[in-house]
């Protein structure tokens, strides 16, 4: 049994070494990136061909898939598959039209009234990984919303391969949602086209989308020079609590739904007891042999955690500690336990809500926050696709109720300015009938 990493009962004062994710040292990463970040900000497209030759040995002339190209893929998709992405878009959709707000005039005081409205960030980067596993589910996650908010330009990077063709599946999802700019580029290199522009791909003001180490840091690096990203991320990771009335086949199924992602993933299992614990190693071993990606898996089970906590307060107090990209609840008292959540990316309550209805087509967002970021970021929505701007209208009746105070205020500060600028207006109205 894999006991290397179990932990029982910790004591607080151990929980961060515990829950310490895989660490990468990024110093000679961030060499390596600033480098091509540069020579594409420099050179365009020539250096984007450049590095998509050099990295993954693609010949491209074109760097935009045409609209026959488009078309021709969707043929290839089966249609059983393209009847569950409907499905999705469906449920992804409604989640997230729910999440319109419409505009809420509040008079603050007499003659004072503000209100905040939602307007579509207008040019948007959509980064959609298609190395080891092709995530046309992300493009859902991102191009459904970024299409709701009302985005005027969405553009769309995702890897080719050795023939300069995109995933057909990634294509037929990109026409389903009703976007037409999908560039055959990845890496490093694409997360500089999208955040500088070149000839042939427009300059965005946000980029969206998960990647491997060399995407991430190119999209923390292009975040320092003051372009806006979705989130900071890392590899993903799970935490699912489990107690007697858990399903061991079923938590060791999520705990490996997880782990396939990448060998940097992490996954924690917070237990009520060692028993808990032993009957899950045991469904997790018989499983682990069946998967296609099972090598991958077990690298990335060997950095999990295994922890007892018998007390379920401080077992959730662990958990929040952790603050898991996507968090398990694997109980019969699963609803009851939601209450004791305060950080989490998304929560998966019961027995038959495994973290994979998330990552597709329940309607929640699978774009979430890693690393303990969930502590103070939430995951993508429709906001994340909006700005909020705020409005403010004042009446001659508005300025004389409010102006002296506020004059008051700005010579407290020493702005003279500031009270000039209210003291001229109530000058003004003096000699005005103040309503007007």
């Amino acid at each position: 049994m894999m006991t290397t990493q179990l932990f029982t009962n910790p004591a607080t004062e151990i929980w961060n070494g515990i829950l310490q994710r895989p660490a990468l040292d990024n110093s000679a990463l961030e060499t390596t990136v600033s480098g091509i970040l540069e020579d594409v900000k420099t050179n365009g497209d020539a250096a984007i061909k450049k590095y998509s030759w050099q990295f993954d040995q693609v010949q491209l002339d074109d760097l935009l898939v045409t609209e026959a190209a488009m078309a021709a893929a969707a043929q290839l998709v089966p249609d059983d598959l393209k009847s569950a992405i409907r499905l999705a878009k469906s449920n992804i959709e409604l989640f997230h039209r729910a999440q319109v707000q419409s505009i809420e005039k509040i008079e603050t005081t007499t003659g004072v009234t503000c209100w905040r409205k939602s307007i579509a960030i207008e040019k948007v980067g959509l980064y959609i990984p298609g190395g080891t596993a092709p995530l046309f589910s992300t493009l859902l996650m991102l191009g459904v919303p970024a299409v709701l908010a009302g985005c005027t330009e969405i553009v769309v990077c995702t890897p080719c391969d050795k023939n300069s063709e995109v995933n057909p599946v990634i294509l037929y999802v990109a026409q389903l949602i009703g976007i037409r700019q999908v560039y055959k580029i990845g890496g490093v290199q694409a997360i500089a086209a999208m955040a500088y522009g070149t000839a042939t791909i427009p300059r965005v003001y946000k980029i969206f989308g998960p990647g491997n180490q060399y995407v991430t840091c190119a999209k923390q690096l292009v975040n320092r020079e003051g372009l806006s990203i979705d989130m900071p991320a890392g590899p993903s990771e799970v935490a699912v609590y489990a107690n007697e009335t858990s399903h061991p086949a079923f938590v060791a199924a999520d705990l490996l739904s997880q782990a396939e992602h990448g060998i940097d993933s992490q996954v924690v299992l917070v237990a009520s007891s060692t028993q808990v614990v032993e009957k899950v190693q045991f469904a997790l071993q018989q499983q682990l042999t069946k998967l296609s990606r099972s090598a991958i898996a077990a690298r990335a089970l060997e950095h999990s955690r295994w922890i007892v906590m018998e007390n379920v307060d401080m077992a959730f107090d662990l958990l929040n500690e952790y603050a898991a990209e996507h968090l398990i609840i694997a109980t019969d008292d699963a609803d009851t336990l939601a209450e004791k959540v305060v950080n989490a990316g998304s929560v998966f309550l019961g027995h038959f809500s495994p973290e994979s209805v998330g990552d597709y087509a329940s309607g929640t967002n699978h774009t979430l926050p890693t690393n303990g970021y969930a502590k103070a970021y939430s995951g993508v929505s429709l906001d994340s696709f909006v700005k909020k701007v705020t409005f403010q209208y004042l009446t001659g009746a508005g300025i004389l109720k409010i102006g002296n105070e506020v004059a008051a205020m700005a010579l407290a500060e020493g702005l003279d300015a500031h009270q000039q600028a209210v003291s001229v207006r109530l000058s003004h109205l003096q000699h005005l009938d103040p309503t007007s």
